[in-house]
């Protein structure tokens, strides 16, 4: 870059008018930002090395507008350290090496260190991954990368084994909503500007965000554009938002209700094997703006909750359709979903395990004082063993059809409990069947213990 292009660059940055409302709402410290607690709690520890400017190499995978450039920016600034950016969309082999130069250059003449952050880390090639790993091995860098993509299939190994991963997520909807109160309250104070949002208004901004900040604070000021900023207070209405988010916006116009009112019929309609409409109400979720990625999740959970054994396919099924979704991006991957979503409807349907395991739960926190039985406990020292830790335990392995007829699991109070009853359809037909097999064996086990003990 010449000197001309720099003071130019310089002028314009410098120029808070100029940069969008979400880069001049950007968080300067980890107080402002919000959202992604699992891993900026106060007592995490990447809030702590944050916190007391200890930084190390780290890979930043999560969607848009989730933080990871903030995230990097405020890394740099507690670390009292430069930041040098990449961009992996724009710049090649000859920015890095500019930019590992500049690096070198400040901890010789500065004695100050550098955060080089290389945003959509995944899209550079193997060769020019490579290129950063001597600097991070030799401290000339602090490397920050972001990545929308799952680092296991896009990154170099050597890369991921010297930088820690963490994922960010969508931000939630009260995180979104701090945001927007934020941004309220900067126009206020920095614009003179008011601004209130009509009925359902502020709900469908939320959700038509979808997690994303970013896009949040663009459609906000996308609807003060249309509105005319030099109005001192306006009222933004679920009609404003249309004509800035197009018919994206229909799924929300009735509020919350209305989206779980989709999701709750395209639950309905596979749970009762109409693919036909679980079809329909999936494309209402996707024309109304909504997220195809809450499918997969809601199709995993239908796996396990509606179709359990009866075809234990279906959950491999819909994993393998959000990772498809992952790997091709929306347009093949909701088509993707689709299929999952066909299979499952028309897939046996058992509720069995779901029911079984709520009873599980429940006896458990009934019985939690009952102690484990000795024969099931764990031989792990000659004092456990003298104690009568696995004494009389059966391997099963060494037992016909590998099955220790007879033998108890549950503590004694609770011996002959049932909690698992499989149904006819499906795969789990067989497993009744091997169900019933092995009670028999059990009970004759049983009747052959009593008869011994009473000759």
């Amino acid at each position: 870059m010449t000197s001309a292009n720099q003071e130019l660059a310089l002028t314009f940055d410098d120029n808070h008018a100029f940069l969008p409302l979400a880069a001049q709402l950007r968080p300067k410290t980890l107080n402002e930002y919000v959202g992604q607690q699992h891993i900026l709690a106060p007592d995490m520890p990447l809030t702590q090395a944050i916190e007391q400017g200890k930084c190390h190499s780290v890979i930043f995978w999560g969607p848009p507008g989730t933080g990871k450039t903030t995230l990097a920016e405020i890394i740099a600034s507690h670390a009292n350290a430069e930041i040098e950016r990449v961009s992996a969309v724009t710049s090649g082999i000859k920015d890095i090496r500019q930019a590992i130069s500049n690096a070198k250059e400040r901890a010789i003449h500065q004695q100050r260190r550098t955060v080089l952050f290389v945003d959509e880390v995944h899209r550079f090639n193997k060769s020019q991954q490579d290129a950063f790993l001597p600097h991070i091995e030799d401290g000339t860098i602090i490397f920050i990368g972001a990545t929308t993509e799952n680092p296991a299939f896009e990154l170099n190994q050597a890369i991921l084994s010297r930088a820690r991963v963490y994922t960010l997520t969508k931000l939630q909807a009260e995180d979104l909503k701090l945001v927007l109160g934020n941004a309220v309250q900067y126009l206020v104070e920095q614009k003179k500007q008011t601004v209130d949002f009509a009925e359902h208004a502020e709900h469908a901004l939320i959700a038509l965000a979808d997690g994303d900040a970013r896009r949040l604070l663009n459609l906000l000021e996308n609807c003060l554009d249309l509105i005319s900023e030099h109005n001192e207070h306006v009222v933004i209405t679920t009609e404003l938002i249309k004509q800035v988010a197009g018919d994206k916006i229909a799924m929300y116009d009735k509020g919350g209700d209305a989206f779980y009112d989709l999701i709750s019929a395209f639950h309905k309609s596979v749970r009762g094997s109409d693919p036909d409409a679980a079809l329909y109400w999936y494309a209402r979720i996707l024309t109304g703006g909504g997220d195809a990625l809450y499918v997969a999740r809601r199709l995993l959970a239908i796996a396990s909750e509606d179709i359990g054994n009866a075809d234990p396919r279906a959950m491999q099924l819909a994993v393998n359709a959000w990772d498809t979704f992952h790997r091709v991006g929306p347009s093949e991957g909701e088509r993707a979903i689709a299929q999952a979503t066909v299979y499952m409807a028309l897939a046996p349907k058992s509720n069995a395990v779901y029911t079984a395991f709520k009873q599980a739960l429940q006896l458990a926190k009934e019985t939690a004082d009952i102690d484990v039985p000795l024969h099931l406990k764990n031989a792990t020292s000659q004092l456990t063993k003298s104690l009568g830790h696995g004494a009389e335990y059966r391997y099963a392995h060494d037992e016909p059809n590998a099955f220790a007829a007879g033998e108890h699991y549950f503590p004694e109070p609770l011996v002959g409990t049932s909690l698992y009853h499989p149904t006819d359809r499906g795969l789990e037909k067989q497993l009744k069947q091997k169900r019933e097999f092995l009670d028999q064996l059990n009970q004759s086990a049983e009747i052959h213990r009593y008869d011994s003990s009473h000759k």
